[in-house]
């Protein structure tokens, strides 16, 4: 069984966010809290709320069990880029790209489910 939870819309470059996620995917809910807690990236706070939704998300809709928990995926896709100007010299302007991301964050009982390919 698994559980999902996002974070839409993080006023963050998914390739800075990126690079926290690598550090808790395929860990267990309390390493990842952990590894989390003591990362000084400012991507480790949103990633963090993300996985505290998704194990309260598993426990609440399908009464998983939270210290058995293992973050089966971890990913960052791109969000809305929002574009400002910043002037420069001679009267020019150049366009400053301010980045978004949304984190999705699965977690699950760390068992294989059987699917339907075969």
């Amino acid at each position: 069984m698994k559980a999902h939870a996002s974070a839409r819309f993080i006023r963050q470059s998914p390739f800075k966010v990126r690079r926290v996620l690598d550090l808790v995917r395929g860990l267990p809910v309390q390493d990842a809290r952990n590894v989390l807690r003591f990362t000084q990236r400012r991507a480790a706070d949103p990633i963090g709320k993300a996985l505290e939704s998704a194990v309260t998300n598993a426990a609440h809709n399908f009464a998983l069990d939270p210290e058995e928990l293992v973050v089966v995926e971890a990913f960052a896709d791109e969000g809305p880029t929002l574009k400002r100007f910043r002037p420069r010299a001679r009267g020019r302007a150049t366009q400053i790209l301010k980045r978004t991301s949304h984190i999705t964050i699965v977690v699950g009982d760390g068992r294989e489910e059987e699917g339907g390919d075969n």
